[in-house]
């Protein structure tokens, strides 16, 4: 359990909270790139840690980020009209470049200077990996950009997606930690016996606190056959890496072994986007993009089953189009799709939840040091020092894997070579 002051301290991420101050020391995923795909396009809203700003794509291709509205009289500058380097509030007609600097008022005379004393909120942006960054802290205490390995893959081993959840961004954040619950929410085949997650339901959990965050592993049992080892990678403040080298159900290596992971970036104390992404685990051979669209529909985000605004097509007003029979018959849960099933768990148990009435179990392991990591970095930023895992040099060379390997051999040996970045 989780006392109700301590889960209000790292639940809640708008201006001025301890744990909003957090993510405002780090860089964080704004947009895909994708939703600005040239220069002069049409801004789009954004809304982030509880502020609401309007993202554009200048006549040179940078990228702006701005208080949604207008100094002048407050009109939404989604209205705006996007042109010759600038975003022009359709009120009044001013004008406003991407460092939020006022650099036209028409309706003001000529002569007047008024202009230069007026400047909007922005935030620096970086574009990288699919995604345009930004950081939105104090500038004293702005860091250098991050050098994940996902974002040095080349494009054409990389795929980045997002989806719009309906829950505290900590409650998602936590099911993506969570290891044990993939051998019930996610058996999709009841009558496999064989599947790894199926032979061993209780992993055992080892976490090793590290400058980015943690390593995490959950060691499964399965007998004569060896150990199933699945290491995963916590980096501060929100983000997971995982391997995905073994097939869940045969053991079998993956036809193209991927690291995958999530980010999950508040939008406000009851919303988050997922910023999905994966990347090929071998330099030498690129990930398909057939692969990929196979993999996203498998999840339940790929592009027939998503609607407008990044969110699930199976979604809370149409109960994840549960079917009763095909849960009595075939899967754990007869919610067809892997992330699907995880929103569905996560949406409804309240758009926070009160972790003061939980019982953890040895399984949550990941779950409580990630919690006391959180909580650590509150208490930093309030004494002035920067959190974990803020500088590059934390999590430039670490990735996620899993293998099944012999029963004499440590996960530390058997995976040495396998958590190092290649990119």
């Amino acid at each position: 359990m989780l006392k109700a002051d301590l889960n209000e301290r790292i639940t809640r991420t708008d201006v001025g909270t301890p744990m909003g101050e957090v993510f405002r020391r780090y860089w964080i995923p704004a947009v895909l790139s994708e939703e600005l795909p040239n220069p002069d396009c049409p801004p789009i809203r954004v809304r982030l840690l509880g502020e609401d700003l309007v993202v554009f794509r200048d006549s040179n291709g940078d990228v702006g980020i701005l208080d949604a509205y207008c100094p002048h009289r407050q009109a939404h500058l989604f209205w705006g009209r996007n042109e010759e380097c600038g975003l022009r509030c359709v009120y009044h007609g001013w004008k406003f470049d991407i460092t939020g600097q006022c650099v036209d008022m028409p309706n003001e005379p000529p002569e007047s200077n008024f202009k230069h004393k007026v400047k909007i909120t922005s935030y620096p942006c970086w574009e990288a990996g699919g995604i345009v960054w930004t950081y939105m802290g104090p500038p004293q205490a702005q860091p250098p950009c991050p050098d994940y390995e996902w974002l040095r893959a080349p494009e054409s081993h990389r795929y980045v997606s997002k989806t719009y959840e309906d829950c505290n961004y900590l409650q998602a954040l936590e099911g993506g930690i969570d290891t044990s619950h993939s051998s019930f929410a996610h058996n999709n085949n009841l009558q496999d016996k064989n599947a790894l997650r199926t032979r061993a339901t209780a992993p055992k959990l080892e976490v090793h606190k590290e400058d980015h965050g943690f390593t995490y592993v959950g060691i499964r049992d399965l007998g004569d056959d060896g150990v199933y080892v699945r290491a995963y990678q916590f980096v501060m403040p929100a983000q997971q890496m995982r391997g995905s080298m073994t097939n869940w159900s045969t053991g079998e290596s993956e036809e193209h072994p991927t690291i995958n992971g999530h980010i999950w970036v508040p939008v406000d104390d009851e919303h988050c986007v997922v910023y999905n992404w994966m990347y090929s685990a071998d330099p030498n051979h690129p990930l398909p993009r057939d692969y990929c669209i196979k993999h996203e529909t498998l999840f339940g985000r790929g592009p027939a089953n998503t609607l407008p605004g990044y969110r699930l097509a199976r979604n809370k007003s149409n109960d994840y189009m549960i079917d009763r029979e095909n849960q009595r018959t075939k899967t754990f849960t007869g919610i067809q799709g892997v992330n699907t099933q995880d929103f569905a768990l996560q949406e409804t148990m309240r758009p926070i939840v009160d972790r003061s009435k939980e019982h953890l179990g040895s399984a949550d392991a990941a779950i409580i040091v990630a919690r006391q990591l959180l909580l650590e970095a509150t208490r930093d930023v309030e004494a002035g020092e920067a959190p974990r895992g803020v500088h590059p040099e934390s999590h430039r060379d670490i990735r996620g894997c899993d293998h099944i390997l012999p029963r004499d051999v440590s996960w530390q040996e058997g995976l040495a070579g396998e958590l190092v970045a290649r990119f």
